[in-house]
């Protein structure tokens, strides 16, 4: 066991900070509150003048999959061959040990929704996971988030030869692909439990089988104002889930999304716009949409900025005019919220996961670092 002491929380439920202990058993938030008996054996760590968040959780990455120093040559985050490969497992790719896990762990990031990049219209199944481990297996919140697609510039300009050179195009190949799913999945229950009328297994359809029983979200990288409403047409079409990743140009489009109801994962706004799509870019986007109603998260989608630099993207969200407060809760509640976490992580709460950061300072003061991080209850 373990009790934090005297310490300013911020446990991303209440607005304002408090003063409290937090104790914590068997690797979970066991009791929170002012003056905690501390039981005997309990290991005590004093943080006095220290202030203590919640595990930050990014959204959408791509940690593990595009490692650190290793070029092009050796990522694993596209399959660059085949437009169309939603059986892909992000588990499968994800190197544990790369040096990039260890750096955003020891600044505070404790979950990752990573996966598959942008290349393709269906890329694979993102996964949740805890940001320490060797073995990915047991770093698993959830084997399978998510699926991703995209829209925009990425599948245009990598299949552009290989018979997809427009928005049209790739809007029309999502749409078969889902069409080819429900048909195979209609064939599968008219069959019932007769193997012999069961269609060929196909593990590409197979694999989109979770997305029409909404038993997992498309997981849609949309960019452009034009792209975000043609992700959100083919979602209602099919009746599917959606959240949306990116969403660069969301703040010209503010009023529309806060109607759509939908989760938005805004970012990376710490680089130079490198494609035209990205010409509207800016760090007041996930303000203006959280001020608009929005659920917003803010992601670095590491490697393109280096995953440590979460907190310091949200501190430059309100440097833009986001509110503190709505800042914390885009990295910590929101995404966790995001990929179907808060039940474990995002916040400061009895019965969840305890991974906890005790920071020397705010979290938006680049001077202030993670003097202590604990990941399922265990100092790193």
């Amino acid at each position: 066991m373990i009790c934090i002491k005297n310490s300013t929380i911020h446990d991303a439920v209440r607005r304002e900070p408090w003063q409290g202990d937090i104790l914590v058993k068997d690797g979970k938030i066991a009791a929170i509150g002012p003056d905690l008996a501390i039981p005997e054996g309990c290991q005590v760590i004093d943080a006095a003048g220290r202030q203590v968040y919640p595990g930050f959780v990014e959204a959408h990455c791509h940690i593990g999959l595009d490692g650190s120093g290793i070029g092009f040559e050796g990522c694993d985050y596209s399959e660059f061959n085949d437009i169309f490969s939603p059986q892909l497992r992000a588990i499968d790719g994800i190197q544990p040990m790369d040096p990039a896990f260890r750096q955003a762990a020891e600044a505070g990031i404790t979950t990752v929704c990573t996966g598959p990049g942008s290349a393709n219209v269906l890329g694979g199944q993102f996964a949740t996971i805890k940001t320490v481990g060797r073995r990915v297996d047991r770093m698993i919140v959830q084997a399978n988030a998510a699926m991703k697609c995209a829209f925009g510039e990425n599948p245009k300009r990598t299949y552009k030869d290989k018979g997809n050179s427009s928005r049209m195009s790739t809007a029309a190949k999502l749409r078969e692909a889902l069409f080819r799913a429900r048909e195979y999945q209609a064939k599968l229950e008219a069959a019932g439990d007769d193997l012999s009328k069961r269609p060929p297994f196909d593990m590409k359809l197979d694999a989109l089988l979770p997305v029409l029983r909404g038993e997992i979200p498309l997981k849609a990288h949309a960019h452009q104002a034009d792209d975000i409403f043609t992700a959100l047409r083919i979602a209602r079409e099919f009746g599917v889930r959606i959240t949306l990743e990116h969403v660069t140009e969301g703040h010209l489009i503010a009023e529309e999304l806060a109607e759509e109801n939908v989760l938005l994962a805004v970012g990376p706004a710490l680089t130079h716009a490198s494609k035209f799509e990205l010409r509207n870019m800016t760090f007041a986007t996930a303000g203006i949409l959280a001020k608009a109603g929005c659920q917003v998260s803010i992601i670095t989608d590491s490697p393109v900025i280096p995953q440590s630099y979460l907190p310091l993207c949200a501190a430059l969200a309100v440097k833009s005019g986001m509110d503190e407060f709505d800042a914390l809760r885009a990295i910590t509640i929101n995404p966790a919220r995001h990929i179907g976490a808060a039940d474990r992580v995002g916040s400061l709460e009895v019965g969840k996961d305890a991974d906890i950061v005790i920071m020397t300072g705010s979290c938006f003061d680049v001077a202030s670092v993670a003097e202590t991080v604990l990941i399922d209850g265990k100092p790193i």
